[in-house]
C-alpha cells in the first residue's frame, strides 16, 4: 500500500491555549512593530488598504482586521495537481504528503561518489527517479544546473523536471521573465492558461526574508504570480539564534508573522490567490554559527507550525527530512527520520526537503532519494496509525485459532498481510548467510544499485512530441539534456 494524504493530528506539542497565546504574539508583532517592505508595489498596495507606512523606514504595520480578512481569504483548501490524476495532492487540515526540496548547488555523483557541481542532466536525472519512487509524493525543484544563471534557469529547471515526471512540480523562481516563460510552458501542456489555472500541474515558491522583511525582488515575483492566480508558497527562514530568537516558540512567531505578512499581499492582489502558509525555519549552532539541518528542533518547530495552521485553516508548506552529515550514513537516517516523523505525525500538509539533501542542503545524492523514499513510507505508515473496527481486533479468528493453534494458513493473516505491515525495498531482512552470498551490501549500497537500476531502464512518459517541439522552438535558452 502507497499512503499518501493521511490525516495526522496525533502529535501535538502546543495547546489550545498556547495556539491562542501564539496568536497574539504574532498580531502583536504584525500590528506594533510591523515588516520592512521592500517592494514599491507591495508597499503601495498595502498603504491604499489602510496599512500604517513609514515612506522612510519603509517599515508596514499590518491591522489585526487586515491581517484576519487575509487568513480568511485565502483558501483553506488547495488542490495542486500532477499531470496524472494518481499525484494530485489535496492540502486541507492535516493531510500529510512527503517531498523532495532544496536549491542545492552540488551532487554526490552516481558513479564516482565524489561531489561535483549539478548539471542539467541531474536536473532531468532526479526528476526521473522521483517519478518512480512512490512514497516521494511531488517534485519541489532540488538542483540548481551550473550552466545556467538567472536569465535561463527557470525555464530549464521546469522544462526538464515536467519532462521527466508527472508528479506536482513547485519550484523557486530567479526573475520576472522566468515566471511567464514557465506558465507559458506549462500552460502549453496543459491546453491553455484556463485550463493550467483549473488544474496547476506546477507552483512557485517566494521567500520572506527573516527578520520582518518582505524583499523587494521576491515580493514583486510574488505578486506577479498572484495575479495570474496559481499556487504559491510564501516561508520564512528564521534562524534561531541567528534572525530568530532561540527559543522554539519565539522562532515559530516570528516565522508565522513573515509568512503571514506574505499572504496578506497576495490575497490584496488577488482576493483567494491559493497559497501556502509556509517555513523553511531552522537553528544556527551556537558552537560555529553553521545552518543546522538535522538537528530535532527543527521537526518540533515544524510540528509545532502543523498546529498553527490548523489554527488559522491554511494549508502549510513545512521542512523535514533533511540531514547534516556529508553522506548517506547512519547519521543522516537518524536525522532525517525523526525530523519527518514528527512533522508528519502533526499533520503538516506539503513537507519538502524530505528526500535527497545533505551536508546542510548543500548537497543531494541520488541513493540518498531511495532511502530517503523508505523513510518516509516508515513515517507516513506512522501517520496512518492504528485501525480499529471489528475486522482488526480479529476477534474470530482468534477463537477460530483457539489456544496452541497458529494464524499463518488463516484468510484474515493473507487479507491483511501486506498492507497491515509496511513492505520495505531497501532494508535487509534476510539471514547473515544469505546476505553475505548476496554481496554483503550495506544499505547506501544497496540504494545505489537500485537509483542506477531505475536510472538505466525507466522510460517516463514525457511531453507530447508535438508540444515539445514547439516549445524548444519557441525557447531556445532551453539546454539540451547530453549522455547519461
Amino acid at each position: 500500500m502507497i499512503d499518501k494524504g493521511l490525516t495526522g493530528k496525533s502529535y501535538k506539542p502546543f495547546s489550545s491555549s498556547d495556539l491562542e497565546k501564539i496568536n497574539e504574539s504574532v498580531m502583536d508583532i504584525l500590528t506594533e512593530t510591523g515588516i520592512e517592505v521592500n517592494s514599491k508595489q507591495a508597499f503601495k498596495l498595502l498603504r491604499e488598504n489602510g496599512a500604517e507606512v513609514n515612506e522612510e523606514s519603509r517599515i508596514v504595520k499590518f491591522p489585526r482586521i487586515m491581517v484576519e480578512e487575509a487568513i480568511n481569504s485565502a483558501p483553506s483548501r488547495v488542490v495542486l495537481y500532477g499531470r496524472k490524476e494518481e499525484h494530485n495532492l489535496c492540502l486541507e487540515d492535516s493531510r500529510v504528503y512527503f517531498g523532495t526540496g532544496g536549491t542545492v548547488l552540488n551532487i554526490l555523483d552516481l558513479d564516482s561518489g565524489e561531489k561535483r557541481k549539478v548539471n542539467i542532466n541531474d536536473v532531468a536525472n532526479i526528476a526521473r527517479l522521483v517519478d518512480v519512487l512512490d512514497n516521494i509524493h511531488f517534485l519541489v525543484i532540488p538542483v540548481y544546473p551550473h550552466e545556467c544563471d538567472n536569465r535561463d534557469v527557470d525555464i530549464n529547471r521546469f522544462y526538464h523536471s515536467i519532462k521527466n515526471t508527472s508528479k506536482h512540480i513547485m519550484g523557486g523562481i530567479y526573475s520576472r521573465q522566468g515566471i511567464h516563460d514557465v506558465i507559458d510552458i506549462a500552460a502549453e501542456i496543459a491546453g491553455g492558461k484556463d485550463r493550467l489555472k483549473a488544474e496547476p500541474f506546477i507552483s512557485f515558491i517566494t521567500c520572506v526574508v527573516s527578520p520582518l522583511k518582505l524583499d523587494g525582488n521576491y515580493t514583486d515575483f510574488l505578486i506577479e504570480i498572484a495575479r495570474e492566480g496559481l499556487p504559491v508558497a510564501i516561508p520564512a527562514e528564521p534562524l534561531a539564534g541567528g534572525t530568530g530568537p532561540i527559543t522554539v516558540a519565539g522562532n515559530i512567531v516570528e516565522m508565522t508573522a513573515e509568512s503571514l505578512a506574505g499572504v496578506v499581499v497576495a490575497q490584496l492582489v488577488n482576493p483567494g490567490t491559493p497559497v501556502l502558509f509556509a517555513s523553511t525555519a531552522s537553528a544556527m549552532d551556537m558552537k560555529t554559527a553553521a545552518y543546522l539541518t538535522g538537528q530535532v528542533e527543527m521537526g518540533l518547530m515544524h510540528a509545532g507550525l502543523a498546529q498553527v495552521a490548523q489554527y488559522y485553516n491554511l494549508p502549510l508548506y513545512a521542512t523535514a527530512g533533511m540531514s547534516d552529515s556529508k553522506i548517506p550514513d547512519i547519521q543522516a537516517g537518524y536525522e532525517k527520520a525523526i525530523s519527518s516523523l514528527l512533522t508528519g505525525l502533526a499533520g503538516a500538509n506539503f513537507i519538502h526537503d524530505a528526500a535527497g539533501l545533505l551536508e546542510f542542503c548543500m548537497t543531494v545524492a541520488y541513493e540518498q532519494y531511495v532511502i530517503d523514499n523508505e523513510i518516509i513510507g516508515m513515517a507516513m505508515r506512522a501517520v496512518r496509525g492504528i485501525e480499529v473496527n471489528e475486522d482488526t481486533l480479529a476477534v474470530q479468528v482468534i477463537k477460530d485459532v483457539g489456544p496452541g493453534g497458529h494464524f499463518l494458513t488463516q484468510k484474515h493473516t493473507l487479507r491483511y498481510m501486506r498492507d497491515e505491515y509496511f513492505q520495505p525495498n531497501i532494508s535487509d531482512r534476510q539471514r547473515r548467510e544469505v546476505w553475505e552470498e548476496q554481496g554483503a551490501l550495506d544499505a547506501r549500497e544497496r540504494a545505489l544499485k537500485k537509483a542506477k537500476e531505475i536510472l538505466k531502464n525507466y522510460q517516463v512518459e514525457g511531453i507530447n512530441d508535438k508540444i515539445d517541439t514547439r516549445i524548444r522552438n519557441k525557447y531556445t535558452n532551453i539546454i539540451i539534456k547530453k549522455g547519461k
